[in-house]
């Protein structure tokens, strides 16, 4: 057994001696308390970076690696619950983690269908903090037997109502936009039903408003011209025969532009043949796409009922996102890159995070205040 290792099992053997987990608990309980007197971030995402890397630098096998990430999952679950955090999203599994050996790749999978049914349990964390599980992520591309258990874990939890596990797996932002892209398309090329058709003001200066007010014009003044009475029609023909030949070419003329304006054809005013009525082309009431905004697309993201994403952390101090919720981090989103490798993230990594978050949430809550004084002021 290596020096690090004898460490590890060392320290893991005196933090459960019966003292040292009692004082824990209270110096844990203690500050969860101090944390609930502040504002608490309502979304919380995680980064779990560094399992492999911990395994390596403790000489253990790679999938002890990620066991061991879990159990730091639990702990840093049961402190966001507690404290009153109400969506934590985890990026669980990559689609580009595909890549990695077809070995790891199993096991990654044997691992997520067996621990999200433990954790899902009768009496176990999710039901103890009333949170239940949603996965986000391309289902096609997990094995039929991995969806069986993480399904049966999502339905374990579908009457908790307190509190989200958003589990990312397989998962890529690239991807999650793709398919709202591909929602929003499919929703704005059917028809609306009468009861879903919008009453707003038109925009009056929108192309599509433009164009369907040159049409309409056009078609009524078609239609007018149909309707007039035979006998005029007859007269405005007799009349036309007996105009001098100087005349006949500019009546030839006009008569060719006015029905091009109409669009009709050129013979239709001068022939004694019936015209085809031009009907209005069918309104199929599609959805106005200038109506799409950023927010049809949210609405449209794996993460549409969660609230706004308030931080962000990853672990193992490599600071990149990895393609992890870029449509989520907006301009109050915090990024917090954190030098400790995720199997050793616990309360006293994340207990600063936090405080540090609330500090800036009242200075900003601060200033804001300070500038509707300023503004009442003048």
């Amino acid at each position: 057994m290596s020096h690090n290792s004898y460490g590890t099992h060392l320290r893991r053997w005196a933090l459960s001696l019966p003292p040292v987990e009692t004082a824990i608990s209270y110096a844990r309980d203690l500050l969860i308390r101090s944390l609930q007197c502040g504002p608490i971030p309502q979304h919380i995402a995680f980064v779990m970076d560094g399992n492999r890397r911990y395994a390596r630098t403790h000489s253990l096998e790679t999938i002890e690696g990620h066991n061991l990430g879990f159990e730091s999952l639990a702990r840093i679950l049961e402190v966001c619950y507690k404290s009153g955090v109400k969506v934590v999203t985890i990026y669980a599994f990559s689609i580009e983690n595909f890549k990695r050996s077809k070995w790891e790749v199993d096991a990654l999978m044997d691992m997520a269908k067996t621990k999200l049914v433990a954790m899902s349990g009768h009496g176990e964390l999710l039901e103890r903090y009333g949170a239940r599980v949603r996965i986000l992520g391309d289902r096609s591309l997990v094995r039929d037997d991995v969806l069986r258990q993480i399904d049966r874990a999502v339905e374990m939890t579908k009457g908790n109502v307190k509190a989200v596990l958003n589990v990312c797996f397989p998962y890529t932002s690239r991807e999650e936009i793709t398919q709202s892209v591909r929602e929003t398309v499919r929703q704005y090329s059917e028809p609306l039903r009468p009861e879903e058709r919008p009453r707003e003001k038109k925009k009056m200066f929108c192309e599509s408003h433009i164009r369907q007010n040159i049409q309409s014009r056009r078609l009524e003044s078609v239609l007018e011209e149909d309707n007039r009475p035979r006998r005029d029609l007859t007269q405005s023909h007799r009349e036309d025969d007996i105009v001098v030949s100087d005349g006949d070419s500019a009546s030839t003329n006009s008569d060719l532009d006015n029905s091009t304006l109409l669009g009709e054809a050129p013979s239709s005013r001068t022939s004694h043949s019936t015209s085809p009525i031009l009907k209005p082309a069918p309104t199929n009431h599609l959805p106005d796409p200038e109506l799409i905004t950023a927010e049809t697309l949210t609405q449209n993201m794996y993460t549409a009922d969660a609230p706004p994403l308030d931080l962000l952390i990853r672990t193992s101090g490599v600071c990149r996102l990895s393609d992890f919720m870029l449509w989520q981090c907006h301009e109050t989103t915090e990024l917090r890159f954190l030098d400790v490798l995720w199997p050793e993230f616990d309360l006293w990594h994340f207990v600063p995070v936090l405080l540090d978050w609330q500090r800036k949430q009242r200075k900003d809550g601060d200033d804001a205040a300070r500038a509707a004084g300023r503004f009442k002021a003048q």
